[in-house]
């Protein structure tokens, strides 16, 4: 799973050809941290059929905000650089998760 930051964004996922799955998530985020194990593992177990990226909203809140990301986590799928779909909050459990990601394969 890449680790992108606000000065990657926009070439890993908005300018990215294709699906890009993208794990919005932060530190101080008790559930994203929890989650993210699972995350890697679909990252893994689905690498050859999209890209995963993972982006630490800490140091970009700009940037979340900016992609409409007003609660963590937000797991989403991009496609050719924009958002089709995105499981939040009390919706993101690793079975959602891997639903999404099994939409758009």
């Amino acid at each position: 799973m890449l680790e992108v930051n606000k000065d990657t964004f926009e070439e890993e996922v908005l300018k990215a050809e294709g699906y890009v799955f993208v794990d919005f998530w932060s530190q101080g985020c008790e559930p994203c941290k929890a989650l993210l194990p699972e995350v890697h593992k679909l990252a893994d177990k689905y690498a050859g059929n999209m890209k995963f990226v993972s982006l630490d909203t800490t140091g970009a809140r700009r940037l979340a905000i900016a992609q409409k990301v007003l609660g963590l986590p937000t797991l989403a799928v991009y496609k050719d650089g924009a958002k089709v779909e995105e499981v939040t909050k009390d919706d993101a459990t690793i079975e959602n998760v891997e639903a999404l990601i099994q939409k758009y394969i």
